[in-house]
């Protein structure tokens, strides 16, 4: 692709409706609910969309305030099995289906996001 994926996407409104549809989804998921803190939603929802925006190409934002993603440690403390990689997916992707992008977009973030579960299993 020539331009980056940040502005194919559609920027920081599309990553910010993606983030926001996939924590009203996890709220509602058995497994994946009581992983985070109820008040701690709203962080874990920030968190996720500069660490996507900035994967894609948008803000160094997550790394300006984190440092380095560090995505497996940063999981380390939570139990990621088979089916809490499923249920995050079963979450994510009516989320991604919403945002109604080109074949070839989905495909490029589907992809990623499917690795990206599977690469947090640590169980």
């Amino acid at each position: 692709m020539s331009e980056n994926f940040y502005q194919l996407f559609g920027g920081a409104p599309a990553f910010e409706k993606l983030v926001h549809t996939f924590y009203q989804n996890v709220k509602r998921d058995p497994l994946l609910a009581p992983m985070y803190p109820d008040d701690d939603f709203e962080g874990a929802e920030r968190r996720l969309r500069m660490f996507l925006e900035q994967y894609w190409g948008g803000p160094h934002t997550y790394s300006d305030e984190r440092g380095h993603p560090r995505l497996r440690m940063r999981h380390a403390p939570f139990a990621i099995g088979v089916a809490e990689r499923d249920a995050w997916l079963a979450c994510m992707k009516p989320a991604v289906d919403e945002l109604e992008l080109t074949t070839e977009l989905h495909q490029e973030l589907w992809g990623y996001l499917e690795g990206a579960a599977t690469f947090m299993i640590n169980q």
